[in-house]
């Protein structure tokens, strides 16, 4: 399982559209092949700054499969015009679950 992390900074004032669209994304990462879950932070400290923890059975079902598509593309719609930066991406793996 990989861990995808996307830091989001939207423009200020955006926060309560970004949030909008977001929530409506969810029901196209659900969808979509190989993704296991979908959650949303927002950062207390930087209240403009989102997270996106998606869970991928596999690398490739995110970069290879999902990025690009046309399911990718509706996400960016929804949500693209409230991003003040491009957003900044990692994938990571588990390498301790301690409790």
């Amino acid at each position: 399982m990989i861990l995808e992390i996307a830091q989001i900074d939207v423009k200020p004032g955006s926060e309560a559209a970004f949030e909008t669209g977001i929530a409506q994304a969810a029901e196209i990462f659900r969808a979509a092949a190989g993704c296991r879950s979908f959650a949303v932070r927002r950062s207390i400290e930087k209240p403009q700054r989102y997270r996106l923890l998606i869970e991928w059975d596999t690398l490739e079902a995110h970069t290879r499969d999902f990025t690009g598509s046309d399911a990718w593309k509706a996400y960016r719609a929804l949500v693209s015009d409230t991003f003040e930066n491009p957003p900044q991406v990692e994938h990571t793996e588990l390498t301790l679950n301690g409790f």
